[in-house]
């Protein structure tokens, strides 16, 4: 049977007291993937493979050291895996750039529903598939001196993601 989390408690990166609490009992651990921040019901085990179910809000977006209790009363500690992110490096451009092969860059991002941030002159590209897949697809674009690369964003990185939906 899985333990089920409803009561969220607050973050202990915000909360001394409640990183007290949790220092002081034992707390089961999920570490979860950066797109289940969004979703209202999140399935999945602990290290131990205890299944544990985190039921909330949309609106509210999980983030690394929440902390939720279960219907027995144990608590739930939230870890937030690093996510790898394409960016693709916009300054070494030239200026003679068809506005056309980036319009299709945009396109093409926005219909695979790639979470995108734009800062710096550099796209941060959420990949959601085989970076094989988005690598050629942007390379057939043919986009003069576009540098693609590829790193890991920790979860306390402050990037805000906005995505295509129909």
């Amino acid at each position: 049977m899985a333990e089920v989390a409803q009561i969220y408690l607050g973050n202990v990166h915000q909360n001394s007291a409640l990183a007290k609490l949790v220092a002081d009992e034992v707390c089961l651990e999920v570490s979860l993937q950066h797109s289940d921040r969004h979703k209202g019901r999140i399935h999945t085990h602990t290290a131990d493979n205890l299944a544990i179910g985190i039921v909330k809000s949309r609106d509210r977006l999980l983030e690394s050291g929440d902390v939720f209790q279960t219907e027995s009363g144990k608590l739930i500690l939230v870890y937030l895996q690093a996510q790898q992110l394409l960016v693709l490096d916009l300054s070494s451009l030239e200026n003679e750039v068809a506005a056309a092969k980036l319009v299709r860059l945009g396109h093409l991002l926005g219909n695979h529903h790639y979470g995108i941030a734009i800062q710096n002159n550099k796209i941060y590209v959420q990949v959601n598939t085989d970076p094989k897949v988005i690598n050629k697809a942007i390379a057939d674009l043919q986009i003069p001196r576009l540098q693609m690369t590829y790193e890991t964003q920790s979860s306390s990185a402050d990037i805000t993601f906005t995505s295509h939906s129909h």
